[in-house]
């Protein structure tokens, strides 16, 4: 199964399709099953990777970013995210995620064998927007409130040498299901020159 959306490679799943459509706004919209996550515990634990990202094949510089709104009744950790899959071990995800305490957030997730999952940012808007650039070896995570002025999540590699799919994803890691909506989405492969400066 393959999904087209403007301005965007084709695309289609990292794992087995998932549930997804295009409004009549040109909106992407995931749902996620529920128990579905991706995440290869720090702590030993089994790594769980039900859930399944809808991509494409990153070029060696990219910036993709999207507004992403979940929708409510939420429940913890299931979140609307921009990831990056190389394979089981070698993957990434910047996440609208929601706490255990009830509270919007920015997550991001980087995984090298095992997963280093960071807490940024609380938000209190019903949407935000993220934004996943990859220029030379590195990637980089940002979130903004308005599409305009980035803030800085983090900046890493990934010890993979394989294609990369870039792309868009939904989990529900506690809950029966969670829905996550992706507008304004938008793809470049020139990246901004200083990763720091809110370009």
């Amino acid at each position: 199964m393959t999904i087209a959306l403007a301005a965007l490679p084709e695309l289609t799943w990292t794992g087995e399709a998932g549930a997804a459509a295009v409004d009549d706004t040109g909106t992407l919209v995931l749902t996620s099953a529920g128990g579905a996550d991706w995440t290869n515990d720090a702590l030993g634990g089994a790594q769980q990777h039900a859930a399944t990202a809808l991509g494409f094949t990153a070029p060696p510089a990219i910036a993709l970013s999207a507004r992403v709104a979940v929708d409510s009744p939420r429940s913890t950790f299931d979140a609307g995210a921009l990831a990056i899959w190389g394979d089981r071990d070698h993957w990434a995800k910047l996440c609208l995620e929601f706490s255990p305490h009830g509270q919007a957030m920015i997550v991001s997730v980087v995984t090298d064998g095992f997963s280093d999952d960071c807490n940024s940012t609380v938000v209190t808007v019903d949407a935000v927007h993220l934004r996943v650039i990859r220029t030379g070896p590195g990637w980089a995570f940002h979130w903004s409130l308005d599409g305009v002025r980035w803030e800085f999540v983090r900046l890493f590699r990934l010890g993979w040498d394989g294609p990369v799919t870039v792309g868009f994803l939904a989990q529900a890691p506690m809950g029966d299901s969670c829905t996550a909506r992706f507008d304004r989405i938008a793809f470049d492969t020139v990246v901004p020159a200083d990763l720091r400066d809110g370009s």
